[in-house]
């Protein structure tokens, strides 16, 4: 099949009719409309077979996961998503697996209320960038807005992703296995607990390149320092059977959580815990921003191991 049918069979079913659509799928570009006074928040992120996810990754996982880790992105800003393009790489059009990507794609993308305007494809190593826009609240979150005496908190359990790098290209053995690979391919975006947390947060990000590598990000954004404690780190029980005493190295330095790290002032933790509950979101007290630069990750024993636990490094 050529490029124009490959499009109109697999991905203009993931567009829509809508009045902030004006032109969709099938022309040189989409014509967006914006509501007046908006501020428009983008995400990219590409995913590289052999790289960011194995060559065997399932076509179904792989069109899940790259959008659910843009939708995060938006969630780190408190945004609401709304449109996507697609750049896509492939070194066959295989039918079976363009069917089960763009079912894995429209899974993520259609209860976020995400319509697909445009995209390309082309031949060549497996490659997927997905873009990502949609509406920034009137107070964004930013990484940048962290002050002394704010509470650190994180959405969920972290480190289940970085347990699962090894089990890559394998079944799951048991129960606990099954988990952390869920976890990994199919990450859920906290976009509702973002948009909660738009206006409140002093400070947001994604947990992406590992907790004390992102944390890192704002405190160096804010001109702040942050202190974690190792052992409030949020672990699942799968997470602490499966990797035993290295389960709390797993959640600090691990990455692909994609949950939220945030500041809030400690007058508001309360009402952030609460609100997060109210949307079945558990969050966790694992820090403060104090005075100085960097982080600093104490252990039981208050010794600093942030130096151990600097997390992914893309180049």
């Amino acid at each position: 099949m050529d490029e124009f049918d490959l499009i109109a069979r697999y991905f203009a079913p993931l567009a829509a009719r809508a009045d902030d659509i004006v032109l969709g799928i099938g022309d040189d570009a989409a014509l967006l409309r914006t509501p007046p006074g908006a501020t428009l928040a983008v995400a990219v992120d590409t995913l590289v077979a052999g790289v960011h996810v194995p060559h065997d990754c399932a076509p179904a996982a792989l069109g899940y996961r790259v959008a659910a880790v843009n939708l995060s992105d938006l969630a780190a800003m408190g945004a609401r998503p709304r449109f996507a393009t697609l750049a896509l790489t492939l070194e066959t059009a295989a039918a079976a697996w363009l069917e089960a990507f763009a079912a894995g794609l429209a899974s993520a993308l259609a209860p976020a209320g995400v319509a697909l305007v445009g995209g390309d494809t082309t031949r060549g190593p497996l490659c997927v960038t997905l873009q990502l826009l949609g509406w920034a609240p009137e107070v964004p979150l930013r990484r940048d807005g962290a002050r002394v005496g704010d509470h650190v908190l994180v959405s969920g359990t972290l480190g289940d992703a970085r347990a699962a790098l090894d089990l890559l290209g394998q079944a799951a053995a048991d129960a606990d296995q099954a988990w952390l690979l869920e976890r990994y391919y199919r990450p859920t975006p906290r976009l509702a607990l973002g948009q909660a947390l738009a206006g409140l947060a002093h400070a947001a990000i994604d947990v992406s390149d590992g907790l004390v590598a992102d944390l890192g990000h704002v405190a160096r954004a804010s001109g702040v320092a942050i202190d974690v404690e190792l052992e409030r780190l949020p672990l699942s029980p799968a997470l602490r059977r499966h990797a035993g005493d290295g389960a709390a190295r797993c959640a600090a330095a691990g990455g692909d959580d994609y949950e939220l790290a945030f500041t809030v002032a400690a007058a508001d933790r309360g009402r952030v815990i609460e609100q997060a509950a109210a949307l079945g979101v558990t969050v966790t007290d694992v820090g403060r921003v104090v005075a100085g630069a960097g982080v600093r990750c104490r252990d039981a024993d208050g010794r600093d191991q942030a130096a151990e636990l600097a997390g992914y490094r893309h180049f």
